[in-house]
């Protein structure tokens, strides 16, 4: 039988799965811009302009 070819491209697929769920994570950190919002108005709340939340760092932050 060839069952080994099977395997190899079973487990070729299920890689490029796992890989794309894990990059597909990947974005802009902030509220979503609506196309027209001029670029000095992007990701800034109207009701609050400075709102002095502490930086949390993220357990992979330093592979980015």
């Amino acid at each position: 039988m060839s069952s080994r070819p099977l395997r190899t491209v079973t487990l070729s697929l299920g890689l490029l799965l796992a890989a794309s769920l894990v990059l597909s994570g990947c974005g802009r950190k902030g509220d979503l811009d609506m196309p027209s919002t001029p670029v000095d108005k992007m990701n800034k709340r109207s009701y609050n302009p400075d709102p002095k939340v502490p930086d949390r760092p993220f357990v992979l932050d330093p592979l980015l």
